[in-house]
């Protein structure tokens, strides 16, 4: 895997708009800024945790600003929701990057398209995450419904449909693309099936999820997962190989530890992830209380819990 330079910024914010986890209670930190109640929270509409995900990343280097949006949440109107309690909206994104194909991470895109209407920013994917899937596990389907290229295209988006690593914002953000399984615990899921050829295949390794790598100047690289099916340590791995930069300073999102099947890989994930060190640790979504209990325990320094409505601010070194 060649290296691909990185050009550092200044400042990385993460808003969360969508997670499973909300505590409107919850107090800030010298990282994260909880959404603040104001004089009347229970007479004005409430934040919304679903499960799902989607953060805005703003990114600043040398007095400029720019946003993207990472993933839509699930429900048509639950990011959208947020961002009106938020008192915030997607007008200025430069673009919408999607973790993989999974409606918990896709389902907002047509509500988003209905509000913001003639939505003319490129979104950036993997092929894979239009295959129609479902999970199979002891006699019960659950269907994950693709978001629809046909429908895409007819409204007019850009679609940037890569496999391999992309760059956006003047190579201040680097999408991974596909990321190589090199750890031998993180295994995919072996529950899923593709629709491909006119029937269903076996699709455990989730080709599609890939990551979002910042380097913020002189302190690492900022390592943000959808749900982290390529598993976090394989992710973080990757974004290590492809900018040639060792330093982690934050890991952020979604790790799949979650349940029977993903539990026997919580040990050896927080391991490495020990042995890795990063400054900030956000564990989200399909992370699992027994994963956020044993990374608390494990990385207490580092470790800090997700709320809906929270800003994630990370500084780089002061000059």
């Amino acid at each position: 895997m060649a290296t691909v330079p990185l050009t550092p910024v200044d400042r990385v914010e993460i808003l969360s708009l969508m997670d499973n986890s909300l505590d409107v209670l919850m107090a800030s930190t010298p990282v994260a800024r909880r959404a603040k109640l104001g004089p009347d929270p229970y007479l004005r509409p409430q934040l919304r945790a679903e499960h799902g995900v989607s953060m805005l990343i703003t990114v600043a280097r040398a007095g400029r600003r720019d946003a993207l949006l990472f993933d839509t949440g699930v429900s048509p109107d639950g990011v959208l929701h947020n961002l009106e309690v938020l008192e915030r909206s997607l007008h200025d994104i430069r673009a919408l990057v999607l973790s993989h194909g999974h409606t918990d991470h896709t389902g907002g895109i047509q509500g988003m398209l209905a509000r913001y209407a003639r939505w003319r920013l490129p979104i950036l994917v993997h092929p894979d995450a239009f295959l129609k899937r479902r999970q199979v596990r002891e006699g019960e389907i659950t269907n994950l419904i693709p978001p629809s290229r046909a429908d895409l295209e007819r409204e007019g988006i850009e679609l940037v449909v890569e496999t391999g690593p992309t760059f956006l914002l003047e190579r201040q953000v680097l999408i991974t693309g596909q990321i190589p399984r090199t750890t031998p615990f993180e295994q995919g899921m072996p529950t899923q099936q593709a629709w491909v050829d006119g029937e269903w295949r076996p699709d455990p390794w989730i080709h599609d999820d890939q990551a979002i790598v910042i380097h913020l100047r002189d302190k690492g690289l900022v390592v943000l997962t959808g749900c982290g099916h390529a598993g976090v340590i394989n992710t973080i791995r990757a974004a290590r190989q492809l900018t040639g930069v060792e330093p982690v300073h934050a890991v952020i999102g979604g790790f799949h530890l979650t349940g029977s099947l993903f539990e026997p890989v919580i040990e050896p994930t927080v391991a490495a992830l020990k042995a890795i060190g990063p400054r900030v640790l956000v564990p989200q979504h399909c992370t699992g209380w027994k994963a956020q209990l044993r990374l608390a325990q494990e990385l207490p320094e580092a470790y800090i819990p997700n709320s809906v409505g929270t800003t994630l601010v990370l500084d780089a070194q002061a000059p």
